[in-house]
């Protein structure tokens, strides 16, 4: 019997090296991986994932070119524009997680209205991490949590309803492309327990055939969570 996979997040990585070893510019690898976003998107909607998480936008790639950064944040209009109406026939629905005050208000608006058409879809939920960090979302929920009266003793439990992802389950599987050994403060309370898989292909180049076979090793994992099996 195959495991259930509720929760798949990925690290998006590689794609203006991709681009660079092809003699391109780093924007172009950058639209092939938007491109690419549809194709795992649409396979993992086929094996019945809950939510698939893409790490879209971390809080440190502010710290990029401001050409690039301006590039990245018109690449929703361009996702949406094309693929939209074919998530919407898939019945995905769109969700984001992130700190929205510093993403640009078109970028914010073209977001916002992907969330709003799908919010009554019940399939898949395709997660954007946009201009997220890990650390960042536990310091503000601890944060909310002092301001919370009400609250004397903290569980585990409780902490996650302060979490941006509360009605998600945790992740079963984080996927890293690229082959960088990092977890580049990406959902860390949530992927306490993941199965780490890392490729080497870069993103633009992680094609459905590869998500299969990942998806196959995970299904060969033993997941003890601590305990004996």
């Amino acid at each position: 019997m195959e495991k259930m996979l509720e929760h798949v997040a990925i690290i998006m990585d590689g794609n203006g090296r991709w681009a660079k070893t092809s003699g391109k510019p780093r924007s172009f690898g950058h639209l092939k991986g938007t491109e690419n976003v549809r194709n795992i998107a649409i396979r993992a909607n086929d094996h019945k994932i809950k939510v698939l998480t893409l790490f879209a936008f971390s809080t440190e790639n502010w710290k990029r070119p401001k050409e690039e950064i301006n590039y990245l944040m018109g690449l929703p209009d361009v996702f949406f524009k094309r693929y939209l109406k074919e998530l919407m026939k898939k019945n995905i629905r769109i969700t984001m997680i992130g700190d929205p005050d510093a993403i640009p208000a078109s970028t914010l608006a073209v977001l916002n209205k992907a969330i709003s058409e799908t919010a009554n879809n019940t399939g898949m939920v395709l997660n954007f991490a946009m201009n997220y960090g890990g650390r960042d979302e536990i310091v503000s929920a601890v944060n909310k949590i002092l301001l919370d009266k009400n609250i004397t003793t903290v569980t585990e439990e409780s902490f996650e309803q302060f979490l941006m992802t509360r009605d998600f389950p945790d992740v079963d599987l984080l996927i890293r492309t690229s082959g960088e050994m990092r977890i580049s403060n990406f959902l860390l309370w949530q992927i306490a327990y993941a199965e780490l898989c890392i490729v080497e292909e870069a993103w633009p180049a992680f094609t459905v055939d590869i998500f299969e076979r990942v998806v196959k090793e995970y299904q060969s994992r033993t997941r003890r969570f601590g305990g004996l099996i």
